[in-house]
């Protein structure tokens, strides 16, 4: 039976994360779900125990299964587990559960009223950022809806869902997957993404959800500054392939 919803979890070094018990979470939840699901886990070729503590929970869990990927960054985990997953709808979340997977019920009765793409927003306060954090999310939302998007609040949030169908055409039309990554970069992969969805001319709606910093991983070697510069100048890619008709 096809799955109402495919859950697909990114993993680059998140052993913190799951030692933490991310994972028993989303299972507790989802034991009571009144939908049928999935859950995806797409190890980036993790470097750490993240990928061992994975394979032996969805061992004792069903349900859930691993993918194990080289090495490609974000986007191209999340890719991975869109081309694998089986369900109506697809929705990717991080594994540290900053937002919640019973947030998902907010997501899913847009799907009854015709829209293709509904994605979780955290607003424009972060709890629990730090306040240079707040400085730069403040300045990446205003220099990108100068650009793109000037309708969205948050591109950013790792909660996002859409119909199986779309996923999986829009995903591997993304710039970032013919980049080569170093480390876990965040990178601007969901402007270019929702962006392709307006192209696109699919229907979307953006959600306010539940959102608290609850990341405690070590390993993915995130550099403020340099991933801010790198988003930025994503998005200036992305306006620039549009001005080159890319995206016809």
């Amino acid at each position: 039976m096809t799955p109402k919803l495919s859950i697909v979890i990114p993993n680059y070094n998140e052993k913190e994360n799951i030692q933490a018990g991310a994972l028993g979470q989303i299972s507790r939840y989802l034991g009571k779900a009144p939908f049928t699901w999935e859950v995806i886990i797409s190890d980036d070729g993790s470097t750490d125990d993240s990928r061992d503590l994975a394979e032996d929970f969805v061992k004792k869990h069903e349900g859930f299964r691993l993918l194990k990927n080289t090495h490609n960054g974000k986007a191209a985990a999340i890719n991975a587990g869109v081309r694998a997953a089986n369900g109506e709808i697809v929705l990717f979340t991080d594994m540290d559960q900053s937002t919640p997977i019973s947030e998902v019920e907010k997501l899913l009765p847009y799907y009854n009223q015709g829209y293709d793409v509904v994605f979780g927003s955290r607003g424009k306060v972060r709890k629990n950022f730090s306040p240079m954090r707040q400085i730069t999310s403040w300045g990446f939302r205003t220099f990108r809806q100068l650009f793109l998007l000037g309708h969205v609040v948050d591109t950013q949030c790792g909660f996002k869902s859409f119909k199986s169908k779309v996923a999986k055409e829009l995903f591997p039309k993304l710039s970032v997957l013919r980049e080569k990554a170093t480390g876990w970069s965040v990178s601007a992969f969901d402007v270019e993404l929702l962006f392709l969805s307006v192209k696109k001319g699919y229907k979307l709606k953006e959600v306010d959800v539940i959102w608290s910093q609850q990341d405690i991983s070590t390993g993915k070697g995130n550099k403020l500054v340099k991933e801010s510069i790198d988003m930025l100048k994503q998005i200036l890619t992305v306006k620039l392939n549009d001005l080159k008709g890319l995206y016809r």
